[in-house]
């Protein structure tokens, strides 16, 4: 099997995220993460008025996709990099300005399904979890070469996991741990008998954590984001689907700067020169379907949040930026 034929899955969410798009300007829409293509295929039936750049560090997903999309070459560009070099992308193809972007963050069930990308605590594999193959850093660095404390930090910070320190300890006691069956089986005999009943399976955070340390996902999620929110022309969205409480803190907080959120006391007048470009659409993060979690595991724990791109304007005065005339003034 190819690796495109293998990279199939089910995109979460997929009549919410098409319809959020279907009133932007005319243009190019980035999907940032475009993994099999799902949510970009969707768009492009759905919307004659846009075109797609998906940007993907995953080669065999880009592959994937282009697989996918055939019949819709002519409105595809790819981008093999990472979504924090948003600019380079754009760049790539001569684009400036675009009508919006798509994140859906995370790992795809292709990639846990798949045991030699080392993902998965169910299928036996290689300690890798790279999103890129061609980076050098893998799982097995994070397991094999952090101290315990390193380890128990990232276990505790990337997996909510609470008894990060018996997993820790457990981890460095076992070392050489070479395969993701090792690696679940060390994690799972050093949790409670009781806490193991419940919750899932009892390795699902301490794989998480780790697979966020190895591709560094939440340290370069700021600056795409904002990247995003720059190139996005007045009218254009910003969609975003998160899967992990971490994730979706950094969405909700560059979010609420780019709504020109700012410290200044609500009775006065803003004096931190806070600058508003988009508006929140979503104030809440909308969930999957009932019937949606209960086919596609990934919907579970998804969260979609959305801003639309706005002139921007001074919170102190309420102007344009670049504008000297009060709003609603003669001049």
């Amino acid at each position: 099997m190819s690796a495109a034929e293998a990279f199939n899955h089910q995109p979460v969410m997929l009549a919410e995220i098409t319809k959020l798009f279907s009133g932007v300007p005319a243009g190019t829409l980035v999907d940032a993460t475009l993994g099999g293509g799902g949510h970009a295929e969707a768009i492009l039936n759905a919307h004659p008025h846009l075109d797609i750049l998906g940007i993907d560090q995953d080669a065999d997903a880009l592959a994937a996709a282009m697989t996918r999309l055939d019949a819709q070459r002519h409105r595809l560009r790819t981008s093999h990099r990472r979504f924090n070099e948003f600019s380079e992308a754009l760049a790539d193809h001569n684009v400036t300005e675009i009508s919006g972007a798509l994140f859906d963050l995370g790992v795809s069930s292709p990639q846990l399904d798949r045991s030699d990308r080392g993902f998965s605590y169910r299928h036996d594999g290689p300690l890798d979890m790279r999103m890129n193959g061609e980076q050098q850093w893998s799982a097995s660095d994070v397991v094999n070469g952090y101290d315990e404390y390193e380890l128990g930090t990232v276990i505790k910070k990337y997996g909510d996991e609470r008894f990060f320190k018996r997993i820790s300890r457990a981890i460095v006691a076992a070392r050489p741990i070479t395969t993701t069956a090792e690696l679940a089986e060390v994690v799972t005999s050093s949790i409670p008998a009781p806490a193991r009943r419940t919750g899932g399976h009892p390795a699902k955070r301490t794989f998480q954590a780790i697979r966020i340390e190895v591709n560094g996902e939440l340290d370069v999620l700021p600056d795409a984001l904002d990247q995003a929110v720059e190139h996005t022309v007045p009218g254009g969205r910003i969609a975003v689907l998160s899967y992990h409480s971490g994730e979706d803190r950094i969405v909700k907080e560059r979010f609420a700067v780019a709504a020109g959120a700012c410290d200044c006391p609500h009775d006065l007048p803003c004096v931190c020169g806070a600058i508003q470009t988009v508006r929140i659409v979503r104030g809440v993060p909308k969930r999957a379907t009932d019937d949606e979690r209960s086919t596609n595991r990934r919907a579970a724990s998804a969260r979609l949040r959305v801003v639309e791109r706005i002139e921007t304007v001074r919170k102190s005065d309420g102007l344009p930026v670049g504008s000297d005339t009060p709003s609603g003034r003669e001049h």
